[in-house]
Order: C-alpha cells, then structure tokens, then sequence
C-alpha cells in the first residue's frame, strides 16, 4: 500500500474504474448506491454511502477516499478464504482474520478479543483447531483450515465469538525466550532469503524484544546462532561439518523437531547449524511460511530448555 503521502486521493465528482472498484466494496458490505449502482461516478448516493462507512469505523466523514478509507474498505471486504493467513510483521488484518478468531473462539480455541489482527493468539488457536481436525498444525490458515471451519459453521456461526470463557488465552508460544540470544540467519540463496526474512519477521511478531536479524555470505556477524539456511547445502560456505537440519520432507513438527536436535549438537561460538530447503519452490508461500515457523518452533523449545552453560 502507498504512503498515506502518496495515496491518490478520489474526490467527489471523480469517475473511473477507481470508483468503480470503491462501489463495489461498499455494495458488498450492504450500502445502497441508488438506482445507478456501480456506475463508476463519485457523486449522490456514493458518496453518502462513503460518510456513512467513514461514520460506522470512526474516520472522518469528509467523504474522501483517502489513504485511512481505502484501507478499511479493503480490510473489511477481505472474506475467509481470500488469502494465506499467518503470523508476519506486519499482522495480517481485516474482515477475515476476525470472523476466523471469532469462529475459532466460539469453537473454544481461545484466540483473544477478535479484533481483526492476526497475531500470536490468533496464531496459537489455528494450529489447536488444525490439530484437533488432523491438519499440520502449522498456523497458517489456508484453503484446508477454511474449509475445515466452514464444515462446522452450523455450531460456531450464531454463537458469540466474545464469550468471556473463549477470551482466556495462554502464552502463545515460549517466545520470550527469543530476547536471550543474538540469531542471525545467513540466507545462502533466493529461497534461504525468503525463508530468513519469513523467520524475522514471525519471530519479531512473536516477541518484540527478539534479537534477530538476516546477513548475506561474506557479511560479519556478531551473534550467538547463526542458522544458515539454503537450497542445497552444498551451497553453505562454512569450513567444518555443522548439524544439518533438512526442511525437504515434512516441515512443521518435523522440522522443530530436527532442529532442536541440530542445536543440541551444535558446537562452538557462534553455534552454527543449517536447515536444507532443497525442493522449496521460491514461489511457494505457504512453504516457505511452514519453514519459517518450523525453524521458529525449534529454536524456541531448544532455548527453552538449553542449559545455562549454552545461555549467555
């Protein structure tokens, strides 16, 4: 999205597919255009409709489309199901991710107040549900986790998504634990880039105090961990053998679990281990997210149990 800066404003009287795409938005969320409907021309009924949505999400009712408009008519016309949900830097927000937490909670997956932001409650709830209907609990909420929910919207649609009883939520993941070491993930290639730059950013939602970051071949590090990650490990510039953990196969469980068995191997300062992700398309969202969390997964329960000789 451009900076509110930038943002080209669309005023009354304008016309164009801009406004058609505007009426659109507001015709689904149930406001009447008139007679014209999706005319493509901002003026009349329009532009009511546009101070009447501006009015019901607390902006200001100038009737522009400005940068704060245009972001609440897109986060409230995005429908479960339209896009990968998960956990990021920036959340995810909108429409979708608050009928999934309200689902979620009237379900008894507690995923907090369903505020449309897709954070680490959110997170925590979606791989409960994908457990307990045997998906890979990964807590990305894609097509099988959606239809899944809607298979049991029967039981969750008319109950209340904010019962005090669904509202009560757990640390989501030991994540805390993040803020006790320097990690730098060296991203060896395009794919280990990706999945580095996924991993900061999950991380980062998980705990803000986390001390993580992403370096290049070649660049100086300063850091406690440094996982290297890429297609293929042969690609890993390192002098000596390091613990191996291989993305290639099943990822989620199965991968938090190899790593922590590559840290509990790991030796020396910095420690060092690689995760293989030969295989992993650089276009495949949901796996590379998957690798991500995994990897995420497993450096949070190692350091949760890492003795105090391996913490500094």
């Amino acid at each position: 999205m451009a900076h509110a800066a930038a943002f080209p404003i669309i005023r009354e009287g304008d016309r164009g597919p801009a406004v058609e795409d505007v009426q659109r938005r507001l015709l689904s969320l149930g406001h009447d255009l008139g007679p014209t409907g999706v005319d493509g021309v901002f003026l009349g009924e329009t532009l009511r409709a546009v101070r009447a949505f501006q009015e019901g999400h607390g902006l200001a009712q100038d009737g522009l489309i400005g940068h704060d408009t245009w972001s609440a008519l897109v986060d409230e016309t995005f429908m479960l199901g339209d896009r990968l949900l998960y956990l990021k830097v920036p959340h995810f927000h909108g429409r979708d991710v608050r009928v999934l937490q309200g689902a979620l909670n009237a379900l008894g997956f507690a995923s907090g107040v369903p505020d449309g932001i897709f954070g680490t409650f959110a997170e925590r709830a979606v791989r409960e549900f994908q457990q307990n209907v045997g998906l890979p609990p990964d807590g990305i909420a894609g097509m099988e986790t959606v239809h899944a929910l809607s298979g049991l919207r029967h039981v969750w649609a008319d109950k209340d998504p904010t019962a005090p009883v669904a509202l009560m939520v757990a640390p989501a993941r030991a994540a805390e634990v993040l803020a006790t070491l320097r990690i730098v993930v060296l991203a060896e290639d395009d794919v280990g880039g990706d999945v580095a730059r996924r991993f900061v950013s999950v991380a980062t939602a998980a705990c803000e105090a986390a001390r993580v970051g992403v370096a290049l071949p070649g660049e100086a590090v300063e850091a406690d961990l440094v996982v290297h990650i890429a297609s293929g490990m042969s690609r890993v510039g390192v002098a000596a053998p390091i613990p191996l953990a291989s993305a290639r196969s099943e990822v989620g469980p199965g991968l938090a679990a190899r790593v922590v068995t590559a840290l509990a191997a790991a030796k020396g300062a910095p420690l060092r281990i690689a995760v293989d992700v030969d295989g992993t398309a650089d276009d495949d969202e949901r796996a590379l997210q998957r690798i991500a969390v995994g990897l995420l997964d497993g450096v949070c329960a190692w350091l949760a149990e890492a003795s105090g000789s391996v913490l500094p």
